[in-house]
């Protein structure tokens, strides 16, 4: 389970990010603040975990409703991969946080499973050339059991099987970072091998079952800097600029080739799916939950409970 999260008055910012939202956006979050502050008002004082869920549930469909509502998607999550959404009231009792980021921001690890796919062997191509370059660089001691035991999760193997025999459709795909982790605590302790723990996975895959692009515009600058082979100084300071230019710009003045890597990249980021976090404070305490949010479908809703 993620680490607690405390409820902040101030906005994370993002480098390099100059703010522009259309009049319909603005709008809207207006609406949303609007709404979700009218809720806060409404919550006892004495809430226990009981009521904290219910609360949660009432933000996530009221939150997912007014997401429906913008015609503009990528204006709307152009600004939230960006910047985090603080709500708060008047008198600070009651805080809300909305925190999204696409779902495919890196090499979606479900691809390690597409060697016999001759029409996907790109994907595979890509994921197995930056598997086996983090297992070089943090000297992994058993490199092929890590593997097979992520092949294991993506080919619906190992050991949920007995618990999956139980359920109408069997699970595949690794669907989460959680999921991938406990794979690595589990691996860890088999092989007894501390680098695996120092690899910063999330800096170049991400654990999304069915994506097949990379949103490479919030990809991690050392993913950038792998995939258009250019110096991490470079994409570092593409940036930390306070007005970015086009990536396919940086990229080609820097000697890459953006188009190289196309057959990967996402033409519209907002497409693909976004997870979104929220973190609220409610009777002194603090609690979170997430969803994903895909063409106007929110599903996946999980409440973590009092942090």
């Amino acid at each position: 389970m993620d680490k607690t999260e405390y409820i902040s008055n101030n906005v994370k910012s993002r480098r390099g990010f100059v703010l522009m939202i259309t009049l319909s956006v603005l709008a809207v979050i207006i609406a949303l603040t609007t709404i979700l502050l009218g809720y806060f008002e409404e919550a006892r004082e004495d809430a226990t975990d009981t009521k904290a869920l219910i609360q949660a549930d009432m933000h996530y469909a009221n939150i997912t409703q007014i997401f429906k509502k913008i015609k503009d998607q990528k204006s709307l999550f152009s600004l939230l991969y960006k910047s985090s959404l603080p709500l708060r009231t008047p008198d600070g009792k009651f805080s809300l946080i909305l925190d999204c980021k696409p779902s495919s921001e890196g090499i979606n690890i479900n691809w390690l499973g597409l060697e016999k796919d001759v029409k996907k062997a790109h994907l595979f191509n890509v994921a197995q050339e930056v598997f086996e370059l983090l297992a070089n660089n943090y000297k992994l001691e058993d490199t092929s059991r890590l593997q097979e035991m992520l092949l294991e999760a993506i080919n619906g193997k190992g050991e949920m099987d007995g618990v999956r025999e139980n359920r109408l459709v069997e699970k595949t795909k690794i669907i989460s970072y959680l999921e991938f982790s406990d794979i690595i605590k589990r691996y860890q302790f088999e092989v007894d091998d501390e680098n695996v723990g120092k690899v910063p996975w999330t800096k170049y895959f991400s654990f999304h079952p069915t994506s097949e692009k990379i949103d490479i515009e919030y990809s991690s600058s050392l993913l950038i800097s792998y995939l258009f082979d250019i110096e991490l100084s470079s994409v570092n300071e593409w940036y930390n600029s306070i007005v970015r230019v086009p990536l396919a710009t940086m990229v080609n003045d820097n000697g890459g080739d953006y188009n190289s890597r196309k057959n990967i990249i996402a033409t519209n980021s907002y497409t693909s799916g976004a997870e979104c976090r929220v973190n609220f404070s409610l009777a002194g305490e603090y609690y979170k939950f997430k969803f994903e949010y895909n063409q106007g479908e929110a599903k996946h809703f999980e409440f973590y409970g009092k942090r």
